[in-house]
C-alpha cells in the first residue's frame, strides 16, 4: 500500500503530526509520497532517502495561482501512483479534491481529510471556509477531525463518513526534569522570595494567611522538583520563605489563542502576594500588539519568544493556563497532562475530551475575569492545586500514543484500499 499526504502551509502542529504518520507508515513498510509547499519539506525534513517530497505551491488562502497548483497537484498524484490519498487542513482537502476529480477515467483512489482547525467566526476567511467544507464533505471518502464539534460541523454539510482524528504529544518523552525546571526558573530570576506575607505559616499543604496571600501550594512549592514516585518535592518546611508563582503559557500569537483575554486576565491578579509571574512562549503576528497590551504590567508579564524547551518551562511552572477561544488537541495541553501540572483552560472545542472533568479547571473561553478568578484560585489553594496535578497526572494515562494514531490511520487506510478493490474498476 502506498499513502499521498498532502498538506499546506503550517506552523506547526499538522506537520509535525503528518512527519509522525509518515513516520509510522515506513516502520510498517507502507511507503508514501509527501506533496506540499517546499518550505514545509524544510520545516519538517520531508525528502529523507525513505520519503518522496513533490513541492506542490499553495499557500492557506485563495490565490489567483491555485489553479496551476491543482494541476501540480494531479500530476503528482497520478505519477505516485498513490493507494490512497490523506490530505491535511480544509484546503488542502479541496485542492487533493479537485486533483482527483481531473482523472475520470482512472480507477478511484480514495481521499480521506483531516480537519485541524474550527472556521473563522466571520468575514470573507469566513465564507472561503464554508465553501471548502462543501467541497470536502461531498468529495472525500472519510473525513477525520480533531474534535467533537468540528464532526457535527463537517457532518451537517454533508460528510458522508465521519471519524476523530487522534493528534497525540510526545507523552512521556516530553516531560522535563528538576534540574531543566530549577534552570528556568533561574533563568526568570525565579528564587526563594524574603518571606514577608507571602511565606507559608503552616505545614506541607496548608493556605497562607489572609486574602490575596498565595498558598503553599504543592504544586508552586514544588519549585519545579518531582519526587522519585512522581510526586511534589515543596520548595522549604514551615516558616521558610515561598518562591514566586511562575504561570506559563504556550502557543502561536494568534486571535484564536485567546493571549488578549490572558494578558487582561493578568491586570486582576497583581494583589497576590507573593506577585506570580506570568511568562508566555511564542511567537506570531499578535505579538506587537500582545507586548503592548502587557507593558503596563511591567516585569508581572515576560514574553520567552519561540522555545524549544516547553517540558522545562512546563516542569518549572506552578500553573498552565491555556486562554483559547478554540482548540482541538492541542500537543501542549497534553504535555501539560503528562508534566502533572495545575492547568486552568477553556472549555471550547476538544479540550474537554482531553482533560476529562477532573484534569483541568474549566472556565468560558473570551472572559478575563473568569479567567483571573481561576488562576487566583489555584494559587491561593494548596488543595486544588493538589487536586488538579493529580487529576492531569491521571488523565495523562489515558491519552492516545504516537503507536495508537498512526494504528487509527493505517485502520482507516486499509478500510478504504480494501473497499476500493472490491468495487472494481471504474466503468
Amino acid at each position: 500500500m502506498k499513502v499521498a499526504f498532502v498538506l499546506g502551509t503550517t506552523a506547526g502542529g499538522t506537520g509535525r503530526h503528518v512527519q509522525m504518520l509518515v513516520t509510522g507508515c515506513a516502520v510498517r513498510g507502507i511507503s508514501s509520497v509527501v506533496a506540499g509547499p517546499a518550505e514545509t519539506q524544510l520545516d519538517f525534513g520531508f525528502g529523507a532517502p525513505a520519503v518522496q517530497f513533490e513541492a506542490v505551491q499553495f499557500g492557506d488562502r485563495p490565490n489567483v495561482r491555485d489553479g496551476l497548483a491543482v494541476l501540480r497537484l494531479r500530476q503528482v498524484l497520478a505519477r505516485s501512483a498513490a493507494d490512497v490519498v490523506h490530505a491535511h487542513g480544509l484546503r488542502a482537502g479541496a485542492l487533493a479534491a479537485l486533483a482527483l476529480s481531473l482523472r475520470p477515467t482512472a480507477a478511484p483512489v480514495p481521499l480521506v481529510v483531516t480537519v485541524h482547525n474550527a472556521p473563522p467566526p466571520s468575514g470573507v476567511t469566513a465564507a472561503v471556509y464554508q465553501a471548502l467544507e462543501l467541497i470536502v464533505a461531498r468529495s472525500a471518502t472519510t473525513v477525520l477531525c480533531v474534535s467533537a464539534d468540528l464532526e457535527d460541523r463537517m457532518r451537517r454539510v454533508g460528510a458522508r463518513d465521519v471519524g476523530r482524528a487522534l493528534v497525540p504529544s510526545r507523552g512521556q518523552a516530553g516531560l522535563g526534569t528538576a534540574v531543566a525546571g530549577e534552570k528556568v526558573r533561574r533563568e526568570l530570576g525565579l528564587g526563594q522570595d524574603e518571606g514577608g506575607p507571602g511565606q507559608d505559616e503552616g505545614g506541607p499543604g496548608q493556605v497562607a494567611g489572609g486574602p490575596g496571600q498565595v498558598a503553599g501550594s504543592t504544586a508552586r512549592a514544588e519549585g519545579s522538583a518531582r519526587r522519585a514516585d512522581g510526586g511534589i518535592a515543596r520548595a522549604g518546611g514551615p516558616g521558610e520563605p515561598s518562591r514566586r508563582p511562575l504561570i506559563v503559557a504556550a502557543g502561536r500569537f494568534a486571535p484564536q489563542k485567546g493571549f488578549a483575554t490572558l494578558i487582561e486576565a493578568a491586570r486582576r491578579w497583581g494583589d497576590l502576594s507573593p506577585a506570580p509571574l506570568l511568562a508566555i512562549a511564542g511567537s506570531g503576528p499578535l505579538h506587537a500588539a500582545l507586548t503592548a497590551a502587557a507593558a503596563p504590567l511591567g516585569d508581572a508579564v515576560r514574553f520567552l519568544g519561540h522555545r524549544d524547551d516547553i517540558a522545562a518551562l512546563l516542569a518549572a511552572a506552578d500553573l498552565f493556563v491555556l486562554p483559547s477561544l478554540w482548540e482541538g488537541q492541542p500537543l501542549v495541553l497534553q504535555e501539560a497532562l503528562c508534566a502533572a501540572r495545575p492547568i486552568v483552560a477553556t472549555r471550547t472545542g476538544g479540550i474537554p475530551d482531553l482533560t476529562g472533568v477532573d484534569g483541568a479547571l474549566l472556565i468560558p473561553a473570551g472572559d478575563p475575569a473568569e479567567l483571573a478568578a481561576a488562576v487566583r484560585r489555584v494559587l491561593t489553594s494548596d488543595a486544588l492545586a493538589r487536586c488538579l496535578a493529580d487529576g492531569a497526572r491521571a488523565r495523562a494515562r489515558t491519552l492516545p500514543s504516537e503507536n495508537d494514531a498512526v494504528e487509527a490511520a493505517v485502520a482507516v487506510y486499509r478500510r478504504l484500499t480494501t473497499a476500493a478493490l472490491a468495487s472494481g474498476p471504474a466503468a
